[in-house]
């Protein structure tokens, strides 16, 4: 079912049950307050035959009779007064009001109200000259059953004509509630990957519908950056993957094309072999890369960082030896104030990735230093080599992308980016501080775990 229909079917069942809430709310109401009233008059017209019977001497059976039925008030009405065993004293007119009847209905101590068939009666006790009597009244009220006859007829109508008014109205209304919806699906249908820049109408920005428009432009900005973000990852990673292995092939069968010595033939594998480790290298690399940036859910857990960060000294010492890699730190007073929430194994792969680049970019000895505080721990990595320059440092975070000055030097550009990605994970900061020539500052600031 259609939304439009479904809210025109869920409007029109709302009105019905609140109209027909109203419909029975009237008629209960009419219906005990003309009840009230007509008991009211049969109360009225038993004490006047009470007082007239008892303590009106010149009055007696017959002529009470007579006055009654010259003066009748109520429709179909019937009277019989009895004494305190049920003894008939006085009646006129009585179909319903049988022995049985008058014994049913005389148990209550002064006043009791009771209806048969159509008819509604009374049972009225007054007390006289030492004994105590019952004067039943019992009348048909036709004003009553004609008046609620009409109310039923008209509200039923009224609700019919409401009911159907209510169609015609919930369609119309559901027709423009939908047409924000609707503008927003033909918006959607024609956004596909080579539209991507395309955006929903957000209307006034306001209510729910203009909402889930800014929303859906939220998710198509995102959508548009990955697709960008892909595009240009899988361009720049097939040319350095296709490079090392056209340089391998070309020189292969370059040596392939004529006898060589065994020294020549010995030289060739030691040069593929170095290229297949750099490819090696670059393959790791991306698929680190790829799993950090899947989104899968990572369970973090109390980690050391001065641990961590000594782990990675000695990985990376063991690529360059003779290089001294300083760390400086004044230890606190527990071991509580160096821990951080994180994943030991990703923050290894961002000290080893910042210590290699500060040793393959400098000659100089590479410092490591802690500043520890009370909310946080920071560390510096610091050496003196060629920097970046001063108009690429915004692009170091993006794969694949080198500094100008490093040509010569190896490496594939992804390690910045990977240690980015980490950090955002870690909810850490990286601030680098650089200048061509003269060495590069990187601190990391993580939120100490209290």
């Amino acid at each position: 079912m259609k939304i439009k229909t479904k809210l025109s079917v869920q409007f029109t069942i709302l009105v019905a049950l609140i109209l027909l809430f109203f419909s029975v709310t009237v008629y209960y109401f009419s219906y005990y307050s003309q009840l009230s009233k007509f008991r009211e008059s049969l109360l009225e017209k038993a004490k006047n035959t009470a007082i007239m019977l008892m303590n009106v001497t010149e009055i007696d059976s017959t002529l009470l009779k007579k006055i009654h039925q010259s003066t009748i008030l109520l429709q179909e009405e019937e009277i019989v007064v009895t004494d305190s065993g049920l003894n008939v004293i006085y009646s006129n007119n009585v179909r319903y009001l049988t022995e049985r009847t008058l014994t049913a209905n005389s148990k209550e101590r002064y006043l009791s109200f009771f209806s048969l068939g159509e008819k509604d009666g009374v049972c009225y006790k007054p007390f006289s000259q030492g004994n105590t009597y019952n004067v039943f009244v019992m009348a048909y009220d036709r004003s009553r059953v004609e008046d609620l006859k009409e109310m039923r007829r008209i509200l039923k109508w009224g609700i019919v004509l409401s009911i159907l008014l209510s169609v015609i109205c919930s369609y119309f209304f559901s027709l423009r509630a939908i047409m924000p919806i609707k503008r927003i699906i033909k918006s959607v249908k024609e956004i596909n990957s080579l539209k991507l820049a395309n955006r929903v109408d957000e209307g006034n920005r306001r209510d729910e519908i203009a909402q889930l428009a800014i929303t859906f432009n939220e998710m198509l900005a995102n959508l548009e950056t990955a697709f960008r973000n892909q595009q240009d990852f899988v361009s720049n990673a097939s040319h350095e993957l296709r490079t090392p292995v056209s340089v391998m092939i070309s020189e292969s069968e370059y040596l392939l094309g004529h006898e060589r010595k065994k020294d020549e033939y010995a030289e060739h594998i030691r040069g593929v072999i170095t290229d297949l480790r750099k490819l090696n290298g670059m393959l790791n690399s991306l698929l680190e890369l790829a799993q950090i940036n899947n989104d899968t859910p990572i369970v973090f857990g109390d980690v050391r960082i001065d641990e961590i960060v000594y782990n990675a000294i000695l990985e990376v010492k063991s690529r360059y030896s003779g290089r001294k890699i300083v760390p400086k730190i004044v230890y606190p007073e527990t071991g509580m104030d160096l821990l951080i929430s994180g994943d030991s194994g990703m923050l290894e792969i961002v000290f080893e990735n910042l210590l290699d680049n500060a040793c393959k970019f400098s000659t100089e000895d590479v410092v490591v230093e802690f500043d520890i505080t009370d909310e946080s721990v920071s560390i510096i990595i610091s050496d003196s080599g060629i920097g970046i320059p001063s108009g690429e440092l915004e692009k170091i975070y993006t794969p694949f992308t080198r500094a100008s000055n490093v040509k010569y030097i190896g490496g594939f550009g992804i390690g910045l980016s990977l240690v980015n990605r980490i950090l955002l994970l870690h909810n850490a900061r990286l601030m680098v501080n650089s200048r061509e020539n003269e060495g590069t500052r990187m601190e990391i600031v993580f939120v100490r775990k209290v």
